[in-house]
């Protein structure tokens, strides 16, 4: 399963609109970077955050999911608590060929800080901004910074189209906008 090159993220989202807003190179001044890499792009973390909490001494259930679990934040700085645990969205709107799973990994900068960032593989034909799941497991307050990096996705090419894609299954997620919580 080979991994697509820049030129081929160059193509596939100026000439089918793969990702919106597109950034055709890295930004990376005094920010944490963003833009397309050598094999993969970095996305943008949203203004939009949902930051877990007790409060209400709430249960996480995939189950029943009940947003009294979370606060909502709409900020340029997201302080997540100490061992803690916050869903976020990309800036960019993504549409998945049919050939291609979408692999996401956490960047470096906030990994070496303890910032642990998770996202399911985009599927073939999936579409939409993509829920960004981050923990904090350091013991201390933690910074994510809006409209800067937080992931690299990487495209594998599959060696022929998948006989069922995302869309084709009527996926639970398709074409979701802002942060998607869990659903049955």
């Amino acid at each position: 399963m080979p991994i697509m090159p820049d030129r081929w993220i160059k193509e596939m989202a100026k000439e089918k609109g793969m990702i919106e807003p597109f950034a055709d190179k890295q930004h990376r001044q005094g920010i944490i970077s963003y833009g397309v890499s050598s094999y993969g792009y970095d996305a943008r973390v949203a203004d939009e955050f949902k930051i877990f909490t007790d409060v209400d001494n709430a249960i996480v259930n995939p189950k029943n999911f009940t947003p009294s679990s979370f606060v909502t934040r709409k900020t340029d700085v997201c302080v997540i608590p100490p061992n803690s645990f916050a869903l976020a969205r990309t800036v960019e709107y993504f549409r998945i060929p049919k050939d291609i799973l979408v692999i996401c990994l956490g960047k470096s900068t906030y990994a070496r800080c303890g910032i642990i960032v998770n996202v399911t593989p985009l599927e073939p034909e999936w579409e939409g901004q993509v829920t960004i799941e981050i923990s904090n497991t350091t013991p201390l307050p933690a910074k994510i910074y809006a409209n800067e990096g937080i992931c690299q996705l990487l495209f594998l090419k599959g060696s022929e189209p998948c006989e069922v894609s995302y869309a084709d299954k009527n996926g639970k997620y398709m074409k979701q906008m802002g942060v998607a919580t869990p659903r049955l």
